[in-house]
């Protein structure tokens, strides 16, 4: 054990002692090579910024409506079939469009359910499963000047909702 976390805290370090190394060694000039990314980077963030704030103020609106909650409700009677938690289906939702929003409503899920519930098992796993479908696809999309998705959104949906199913199995298999 004491091997992997020593990898852990050396990978990054030389991680970045390669990248320097290898462009001294090709006679690049890699601290203007740095700020010239950085520049374009910071770009990059002044053009997607209203796309963000935009998604965040949606997810704070709907979240603090009630909204997500009367969603979950409605939709939740028919997940329970599925053996999928009711009290999920507003994770599932607000997970698709914001991580932290989502990481908000498992802290309220586990001070409710605890880490160690059904409910708190199939929400962590389902974290870390799953993306945030529609930040990930306008920031990225955004950022490339891509205008057609084509299968993006459901090609992500569909892993997403396999995400989920494996979710409910692992988190049943685990409390076997």
């Amino acid at each position: 054990m004491k091997i992997l976390v020593f990898l852990s805290q050396i990978s990054i370090p030389l991680v970045i002692f390669y990248i320097v190394s290898y462009g001294l060694l090709n006679k690049c000039k890699v601290y203007e090579e740095f700020v010239k990314g950085a520049k374009d980077g910071l770009k990059t963030v002044v053009g997607i910024l209203p796309t963000l704030i935009g998604l965040m103020v949606a997810v704070g609106v709907l979240r603090a409506s009630g909204f997500l909650d009367l969603i979950g409700e409605g939709i939740g009677k028919i997940t329970e079939y599925a053996g999928f938690p009711g009290e999920l289906v507003p994770l599932t939702i607000v997970r698709m469009f914001s991580s932290s929003a989502a990481t908000g409503l498992v802290l309220d899920i586990f001070k409710e359910f605890g880490t160690d519930s059904r409910i708190g098992l199939i929400a962590s796993i389902m974290m870390s499963c799953t993306e945030t479908i529609f930040y990930t696809v306008s920031v990225y999309f955004i950022a490339a000047r891509v205008n057609k998705t084509r299968y993006t959104i459901a090609g992500a949906l569909l892993a997403t909702f396999g995400g989920i199913a494996a979710s409910v199995v692992l988190a049943g298999l685990m409390l076997r």
